[in-house]
């Protein structure tokens, strides 16, 4: 096990009934990475907690929000400055949703409102051909999502390693262990179920239909495994190699 955690950089909570019967994003985080707590730093910087330094951390998951990242509030932008240095000092990341496009943002990418709004549930994700071997993917995988803001273009120097027919920018690959998806790979169904009841008067209002949103949710293995692994390599392996 490393000596140094691994930072959860918590940017917002989830809805009050999720929080309640699942916990914090941070939580989810655990759960799946089967991860002891102890070997993880939780900072909620969207209530004012201090980011440690780069250096002092084995790497970083990045959670999502239901903020806006495109509002750039202080504490988002205190929060992009810190993926600038550390990606500079080569620290590990994993952005998740919210932390996908605040560190597409703090890359260089641009991020906005999707123009074809929100999208919600389980859903198919292509991997891209020139995919590298790691981590090994599918052509296809299925994987959760909840989000209205997307990025709109991604990084000069990220490679786009999945999508699908609503959004271009899936995963991203920014070199080395330095990864970021716009679906929620800390997601099991029962959490994505949930967000679809507790959404449910809003889904309908936009012209989902809930019951087929429903009925689709089912577990996620692949998504959940490269979250997992990603933690397992920074917990477990060497210090990574510079970005390539």
């Amino acid at each position: 096990m490393s000596s140094k955690p691994l930072l959860v950089i918590q940017t917002g909570r989830p809805p009050e009934r999720i929080l309640a019967d699942h916990g914090p994003f941070s939580a989810m985080i655990q759960r799946i990475s089967r991860v002891p707590l102890s070997a993880l730093e939780v900072v909620d910087v969207h209530e004012g907690g201090l980011l440690p330094a780069p250096h002092s951390v084995a790497g970083a998951v990045i959670s999502g929000s239901a903020a806006m990242v495109s509002d750039r509030e202080p504490w988002s932008e205190q929060t992009a400055q810190w993926i600038r240095d550390a990606f500079q000092q080569q620290v590990p990341m994993f952005g998740i949703c919210y932390g996908h496009q605040l560190m597409a943002h703090a890359l260089g990418g641009q991020v906005g409102y999707h123009p074809q709004g929100r999208e919600i549930g389980t859903r198919a994700i292509h991997r891209s051909a020139d995919t590298p071997e790691q981590p090994a993917l599918p052509a296809c995988f299925t994987a959760h999502l909840i989000h209205q803001q997307t990025v709109s273009q991604a990084p000069a120097q990220a490679r786009i390693l999945a999508s699908n027919d609503h959004d271009a920018h899936q995963l991203l690959h920014y070199g080395a262990d330095t990864w970021s998806t716009q679906f929620h790979p800390e997601f099991d169904a029962q959490i994505m179920l949930d967000y679809v009841n507790v959404f449910r008067e809003r889904l309908i209002k936009e012209s989902f239909d809930v019951e087929a949103l429903a009925s689709a949710v089912q577990e996620t293995p692949r998504a959940n495994a490269l979250l997992a692994d990603f933690i397992e390599r920074r917990l477990l392996s060497a210090p990574t190699a510079a970005h390539e």
